[in-house]
């Protein structure tokens, strides 16, 4: 059994509330990616995006870490980890530097970075992200590659996003008792984005919303960078708490009447389908029909849709959604969701599937595994980066060698 490194794979790890996600890629000779084995398990012990019992997490990223290695016959060591909860936060920043020669270089990106992301923050709280916006160089506005640019100054406006040390120590912490390393944390609806979007709708300005079964996580894009993300506390597993409580039925069968017979609307269900619903305490089962169900469920998509459009109202963004609203999870594949987001809405909404991956599509083309395919390709990308960093050294140490020898042979 190999391990990953050997044959060039990647392995994203997404912790939700309701299910463990352990997917593998390969990048293969043409720098595609390729899904090659995917693994699942319930999650137990996780809560809201947040760990609540160490020794279940720890158990259900074990089987599913299992079940990938066996199916893609490898070992795995490292993964790209999934972070969410209410203890995200966001805030937009800039710095600015001056430029040392009389163009820009890479050293004077990385110092204005640098200087946009010294901010004051306290000892609780720890920096995830920090992603560029956009670039000034002295009058010039909305660069988004300043490198080779003539200048005095340069002006860097970013994109930071924080999470909680101690939520984010105990998720690494169950990683970490399983063997396993976590090369990164990436916020989840930042990762679901890298899979559901595409190019020009970042550059129009878009909203994800990824709903799982804890949280509502959403990121908004506007002329290709980020400039708001948020979570909300609230997703699936209240709806399916509305269905247990209200026709006292196990949450175990609530959950599954939810995914095979729920509507979010309720004229798109049939008064004539009925569905059996089993009782608790050993009380016979009974009857009720699609439409009351969906009765029930409407009311709660509802006001799930209208805490993400207070979001968009406080971001101040609406007005720059042109290509509207994905949403992700797979809370959003429930029958009727895409239609009654567009009535709360008002904009354009469609249902964000992953894109542009090869191997195992079929296993992976769908809401629920946004997220795991997007730490796949956000790791795909920092692989990248690293292997062009460390061509550039190369380059470097080459070019004062040749130097060096010159040299030698001219004295």
């Amino acid at each position: 059994m190999a391990k990953e490194v050997d044959r060039n794979l990647i392995v994203a790890l997404d912790i939700g509330t309701s299910k463990i996600s352990a997917v593998v890629g390969e990048i293969t000779d043409d720098d595609q990616l390729s899904v090659v084995a995917v693994g699942n398990c319930p999650a137990k012990g996780m809560d809201k995006g947040g760990v609540n019992d160490l020794n279940k997490v720890i158990e259900s990223i074990q089987k599913a870490v299992d079940e990938a290695e066996l199916m893609a016959d490898c070992r795995i060591s490292s993964v790209y980890l999934g972070i969410s909860g209410k203890h995200i936060s966001c805030q937009n920043e800039s710095g600015m530097v001056a430029i040392n020669d009389a163009e820009v270089i890479q050293d004077d990106v990385d110092s204005v970075m640098h200087a946009a992301k010294s901010v004051p923050m306290s000892a609780e709280r720890r920096m995830l992200h920090v992603m560029p916006q956009e670039f000034s160089v002295d009058m010039q506005e909305g660069i988004k590659s300043p490198v080779g640019m003539s200048g005095v100054r340069m002006e860097a406006k970013v994109h930071i996003i924080t999470c909680a040390n101690d939520m984010a120590r105990n998720i690494v912490k169950c990683v970490e008792r399983c063997e396993l390393k976590a090369d990164q944390l990436i916020f989840t609806a930042l990762a679901s984005s890298y899979a559901v979007l595409t190019e020009d709708e970042k550059d129009l300005g878009v909203c994800v919303v990824d709903i799982g079964g804890g949280t509502i996580d959403i990121v908004i894009y506007t002329n290709g960078a980020i400039r708001y993300s948020a979570v909300l506390p609230v997703a699936g597993n209240q709806v399916t708490n509305d269905i247990a409580k209200i026709f006292r039925t196990p949450i175990s069968y609530a959950e599954e009447i939810k995914v095979q017979y729920a509507c979010a609307i309720r004229n798109m269900a049939s008064a004539e389908e009925t569905i059996e619903v089993p009782s608790v305490g050993g009380r016979p089962a009974r009857s009720m029909s699609r439409h009351t169900l969906a009765e029930v469920i409407e009311p709660r998509y509802q006001e799930m849709f209208e805490m993400v459009l207070n979001q968009i109202h406080e971001s101040g963004l609406e007005s720059q959604i042109a290509a509207g609203v994905v949403l992700t999870g797979g809370t959003a594949k429930m029958e009727g969701a895409i239609e009654l987001a567009e009535d709360v809405f008002q904009m354009p909404v469609r249902l964000g599937r992953p894109l542009e991956v090869g191997g195992l599509s079929e296993y992976v083309n769908d809401p629920c595994y946004s997220t795991a395919v997007g730490l796949l390709l956000y790791g795909k990308e920092m692989k990248d980066q690293a292997m062009n960093e460390s061509q550039n050294v190369a380059g470097v140490g080459n070019m004062l060698r040749r130097i060096s020898s010159w040299f030698k042979g001219e004295f």
